[in-house]
């Protein structure tokens, strides 16, 4: 690879890491051909941008950004690594898992995840990324609890009328 082709590849990674900020690292090295096309696959319908790059590349596109911010992810950089950029935190731990349980494997492994600045480091942390609640998950169970007060009064209400023999109104004609 010639010192062109690597800084393009830097540049291409600086602008992943700039775009998102959610990107698992994992390791791919035992899947096969096929398995890669497919775990590809998986990526591209959950959109979910996988690159494969060298370690050094990696680390350099990282260390020119913001050397403090991404410290935690260097120890991860080993073997053959694969990056995961979502702009939702919880897609890439789901495509790993069920990929994990169509295929009957412990691939790919997970070496480390980084979501909103936070690192979570090594394989046993996906069984928690895959509860993480997305942004929009947490919305609609605040907008569920604000809801839940006004129900139950409109339903104990509803259940006073019913009681005192007034029932529904009858619609006008």
């Amino acid at each position: 690879m010639t010192k062109d082709q690597k800084n393009e590849v830097i540049e291409l990674l600086k602008g992943k890491f700039s775009q998102y900020n959610n990107f698992y690292v994992t390791d791919t090295e035992s899947l096969s051909v096929a398995q890669i096309v497919k775990l590809r696959r998986a990526c591209f319908n959950k959109q979910v941008e996988m690159k494969v790059a060298k370690n050094t590349l990696i680390k350099k596109a990282m260390e020119s950004l913001d050397t403090e911010r991404y410290a935690g992810v260097y120890d991860s950089l080993h073997k053959v690594t694969a990056l995961m950029f979502s702009e939702n935190p919880k897609d890439p731990a789901l495509i790993i898992s069920s990929f994990r349980k169509e295929s009957k494997g412990e691939m790919p492994v997970l070496k480390a995840a980084f979501i909103n600045g936070d690192v979570y480091m090594g394989n046993d942390q996906l069984a928690s990324l895959v509860k993480i609640k997305t942004k929009n998950e947490l919305i609609g169970e605040v907008i569920g609890l604000l809801q839940s007060p006004a129900k139950r009064v409109i339903a104990a209400l509803l259940h006073n009328a019913e009681k005192k023999g007034e029932g529904a109104v009858a619609p006008a004609e």
